[in-house]
């Protein structure tokens, strides 16, 4: 049957995973499932691309909220997540099978942020930045 992905996720009861049903017009529900760290992971570079963001644009965290500056990074790899989960619940009902859904977002988040600073000129800043 079921993956040990799979069945080590249903059998968890914690607040570690949201669950999405797959179709609203079955008699029995079906969920898929989306873990915190699927969440997490790539909100870690979201929000450091974010910070970045703020440097180049002299919005100096944590006061970045109260400036209206460029967000290139941030919005990229905002985008390229949202893009990558919509993959990866495509790839899902299309093979009828569980994805690791870091499998398609890391690669979409990171690939984002490389692409953008490759075509920038700024990959070796970005690869250079510190908070310090």
């Amino acid at each position: 049957g079921d993956s040990v992905m799979v069945t080590v996720a249903k059998s968890l009861d914690a607040p570690i995973k949201l669950l999405f049903p797959k179709t609203l017009a079955a008699e029995k529900l079906e969920f898929s499932i989306l873990g915190l760290g699927d969440i997490v992971i790539p909100g870690l570079l979201v929000a450091l691309l974010l910070r970045y963001d703020s440097e180049q644009a002299s919005a100096p965290p944590p006061y970045f909220h109260a400036f209206r500056f460029s967000k290139p990074y941030f919005s990229s790899c905002l985008v390229s997540y949202v893009l990558g989960l919509a993959l990866t619940v495509f790839i899902m009902d299309y093979f009828k099978a569980a994805q690791p859904a870091l499998l398609y977002l890391v690669p979409a988040c990171v690939g984002s942020a490389l692409l953008l600073g490759l075509a920038r000129g700024q990959l070796g800043a970005l690869f250079a930045y510190d908070e310090d």
